[in-house]
């Protein structure tokens, strides 16, 4: 991953008559990298992705991508640029290596359909019609698709929405495949756990804002708290009162949310040993995305 940047946004807004939209973005990302960009619906996701693609123009602000300005939609933009919508439009008669034979024709500088089907694993797939590819497989065909003109960034729009589990995991494998091509991606997912898997820096947007960008260590940071959990049968009433008044009980399963981890933990072991109280099932946790996510929708629903 390089220190260049394939996305800059300044002070990007887009209004519709009265309706602020985006109100303001900030925002980079550097090439190589994968960017999650995260947010409930009508967060102004789609709005900002539509304009970073030169599909929508922004009202104001500046924007740059790749270099290019991509309200002009050069042809030049257009070759560096892949595009991987949550569903593409291929004819279903073709085999699979039809499909990626056409797509790529219509560029200068291909992939080659042989690494395009092992990148994506559709090697055993290529004599496969589209309309007997499972769903898992049609959305490995969409990504080499996207990826058919040897783009500089890729866009991909919820990569695995309704996939079961392992259909999921395997599309995972997939994209991190692509990093050996060095490819900028920008994601976006409604899976917390598919944007800590995969992308080394994640945005969460809310409201037409961007409230928090950073690694999943540096939004951990930003919200600073733990999680110590266990399991007990015993009487806690005489905990010490520094631990009691954050303890929360749910059946015979303990939770306490403290930004000093180590020495809550410290506390609680001491006083458990002095007390002879067994603690079963203890563990500490960082926060989650999914947690850090809900806690600043929380903290915006106060506000509002």
């Amino acid at each position: 991953m390089s220190n260049q940047k394939a996305i800059e946004i300044s002070a990007l807004k887009k209004n519709y008559g009265e309706l602020k939209v985006l109100k303001g973005i900030d925002l980079s990302i550097l090439r190589g990298e994968v960017f999650a960009l995260l947010g409930p619906n009508g967060a102004g996701k789609t709005t900002t992705i539509e304009i970073l693609e030169g599909h929508r123009n922004k009202s104001s602000g500046e924007i740059s991508v790749l270099g290019f300005d991509p309200e002009k939609n050069s042809t030049d933009f257009r070759r560096k640029v892949g595009i991987v919508l949550q569903e593409t439009g291929v004819e279903q008669y073709l085999t699979v290596s039809e499909v990626l034979t056409q797509f790529s024709g219509f560029y200068e500088n291909p992939i080659s359909i042989k690494r395009l089907l092992e990148i994506t694993g559709l090697n055993k797939f290529k004599d496969q019609k589209v309309k007997r590819l499972s769903g898992g497989q049609r959305r490995r065909l969409d990504v080499a698709i996207g990826l058919s003109g040897n783009p500089e960034l890729l866009f991909l729009d919820e990569p695995t929405t309704g996939f079961d589990p392992s259909a999921r995991r395997d599309s995972w494998e997939m994209i991190h495949n692509l990093r050996e091509l060095g490819k900028t991606i920008l994601l976006t997912t409604h899976y917390m756990d598919e944007a800590e898997y995969l992308s080394d820096r994640i945005g969460l947007m809310f409201e037409g804002t961007i409230k928090s960008v950073g690694t999943l260590n540096e939004l951990r940071n930003e919200k600073n708290t733990s999680t110590i959990t266990f399991q007990s049968t015993e009487d806690l009433t005489k905990l010490p009162n520094h631990i009691l008044k954050t303890l929360d009980k749910k059946s015979n399963f303990y939770s306490i949310e403290t930004e000093i981890p180590n020495s809550i933990l410290l506390d609680l072991l001491h006083w458990a040993s002095k007390e002879k109280i067994q603690l079963n099932e203890l563990s500490v946790t960082p926060k989650s995305l999914e947690d850090i996510f809900l806690e600043i929708a929380r903290e915006i629903n106060e506000i509002n």
